[in-house]
């Protein structure tokens, strides 16, 4: 009998269920859709439209600072990407509306525990670039 080989581990049901590309690779696809998903404003439009859906100009309200350039690229590449499904209705003055899709929701809940964990851990972080804590009452 043969000892077990301890310099390759067996793949663990997690690792044996991920199929990823390889990120590191300057070519891969992946990397564009982390880029739309974790830009500033990509962040915040999934997170936004985790409460539901919204036309341009709601989102444009609740999202503070961004561009209507900046935001509708930015729902360009989210839609594109199959997280936000763009509604059109055939009216005068156009009506669209923004929502997430299925797969929108799963990124939109991954990127707004990051958002969570930023905020919870801001005090700590402004510490560390030296920077004084404004988000105390």
């Amino acid at each position: 009998m043969n000892a077990p080989d301890t310099l390759t581990p067996e793949p663990t049901t997690l690792t044996a269920q991920l199929r990823r590309g390889n990120l590191f690779a300057e070519q891969c696809p992946s990397r564009e859709v982390l880029k739309h998903v974790t830009s500033r404003w990509g962040v915040l439009v999934l997170v936004a439209l985790l409460e539901g859906t919204h036309r341009f100009s709601d989102l444009r309200r609740k999202v503070g600072g961004v561009s209507e350039k900046m935001l509708a690229q930015t729902l360009q590449w989210l839609e594109g990407d199959g997280f936000v499904l763009r509604k059109s209705y055939p009216v005068v003055p156009p009506h669209v509306e923004y929502s997430l899709t299925p797969l929108g929701r799963d990124v939109g809940l991954r990127v707004q525990d990051l958002a969570d964990w930023i905020e919870l851990n801001l005090s700590s972080i402004l510490q560390a670039r030296g920077e004084p804590d404004r988000t105390a009452p």
